[in-house]
């Protein structure tokens, strides 16, 4: 049995935090030339070799970064830098991309004085292009990474692609009386469905915590937050999640017996959904972030299962942009779920505004439904009445700018 000793309420979100605000961690972001005018190449460092854990994209098709990052991990599960690049993906390039992402590796050893393997590497962009490796070699050695906010606002702007805003967040939590400090930094827009998209994320915290309890963690959130975001239906092949744990906090070593486990693996799992949903906002085009809330399920993966069914809907999606309370939509995706359900005792409603009760059509205020539908963030909450399991899952409208950004994203 594990004591809490702290109600979860003590976890403090840090505002303006980022990912140099745990002890230890530095980063830099500069212009290579990968792209016209913004920062493209990135790093993160931490001062000491740090314990890690990543999860992965579960396409078929796997950027050439991801095997030479899981080559970096697997010998001695610790990182101290993480080598972002943004303009090109590194991914279907065979052998050459392959050779690319090692000479990456060994540029970035070299630069911050660190062996090969303590390196991981991640790149974002275009797929089937290879790198320009004179300008990522150039750009490595540009990079001095610092402790301050401009360094992490550096890398953050680096990573990014049709993003329209950096992603961030921060969190601290009281473990064995000292702070410990959990920062995070993602990007992502478009070509999201994740088991893991074109999405990167990047957590760096001063706990003291060892990789495999580490890895254990961030398995169990990254399904209740980065796999429960969809803008497109999309699964990229170059998606990646990191968390680096150097230990900088001196706490007494974490583990899911410690007394204040649940207080940190909460902070944690707070960093990777507040990420997720920003990427979900954020999503090419979007103008509102929806929420759906699935409760009454039989099982939480059920509830689950339904909730990114109904958020990834691209007629649900375009019924939010355009303020249509077509609830109809909206069952019809619970139906379609692979989910089995009792399909006369479902309630579905948009916030408050309840449409279908126990399965049956309820009168409703069209008009307050509409002006619901046109705020920024809109909550879908369904209800199937089949035992106390809950799910959520974050997803975006589908406007007519999605379709003009991805008809020319290589132009």
């Amino acid at each position: 049995m594990i004591t809490v000793k702290k109600s979860l309420l003590d976890i403090k979100k840090i505002e303006n935090g980022t990912v140099v605000s745990p002890k230890g961690f530095s980063a830099a972001g500069v212009h290579a030339g990968l792209r016209y005018e913004k920062k493209d190449i990135g790093v993160i460092m931490s001062e000491v070799p740090a314990n890690c854990a990543a999860v992965y994209t579960l396409n078929t098709f796997q950027a050439a970064p991801l095997y030479v990052t899981k080559d970096s991990i697997s010998q001695e599960q610790k990182l101290q830098a993480v080598v972002v690049n943004s303009a090109c993906a590194n991914a279907c390039t065979g052998e050459q991309g392959l050779e690319d992402a090692y000479e990456m590796r060994a540029t970035s050893a070299e630069q911050f004085h660190v062996p090969a393997h303590y390196v991981a590497v991640a790149s974002t962009g275009v797929i089937g292009e290879l790198l320009n490796m004179k300008k990522i070699n150039a750009g490595i050695k540009q990079l001095q990474p610092v402790n301050t906010q401009k360094g992490a606002e550096a890398f953050q702007t680096a990573i990014l692609t049709t993003d329209t805003v950096m992603k961030t967040a921060c969190y601290e939590v009281v473990v064995d009386g000292k702070t410990v400090t959990i920062g995070g930094a993602a990007k992502g827009s478009g070509m999201i469905h994740p088991n893991m998209a074109t999405m990167l994320g990047f957590v760096t915290t001063d706990a003291n915590i060892e990789s495999a309890v580490l890895q254990d963690a961030l398995r169990s959130i990254t399904n209740k937050s980065f796999n429960q975001i969809t803008v497109d239906g999309d699964t990229s092949t170059n998606d990646m999640v990191l968390v680096l744990a150097n230990g900088k906090a001196e706490n007494e070593t974490l583990t899911v017996n410690h007394s204040d486990w649940k207080a940190f693996y909460e902070a944690l799992r707070l960093v990777c959904e507040d990420l997720a949903k920003q990427i979900a906002r954020d999503g090419e085009g979007a103008t509102k972030l929806i929420e759906v809330n699935v409760e009454g399920a039989a099982t939480n993966e059920e509830a689950n299962i339904i909730a990114k069914q109904i958020v990834g809907s691209s007629l649900v999606k375009t019924a939010v942009y355009g303020a249509d309370a077509n609830w109809g939509r909206i069952i019809c995706a619970v139906g379609y779920s692979g989910v089995k359900i009792n399909p006369n005792d479902i309630t579905v409603a948009l916030g408050d505004i309840v449409m279908l009760k126990n399965s049956q059509p309820q009168a409703f205020d069209e008009e307050a439904a509409k002006n619901y539908l046109q705020q920024e963030h809109v909550a879908v909450n369904v209800s199937l009445n089949e035992g106390t399991a809950k799910g959520k899952a974050w997803g975006c409208d589908l406007t007519y700018d999605y379709v003009k950004i991805n008809a020319s994203y290589r132009t």
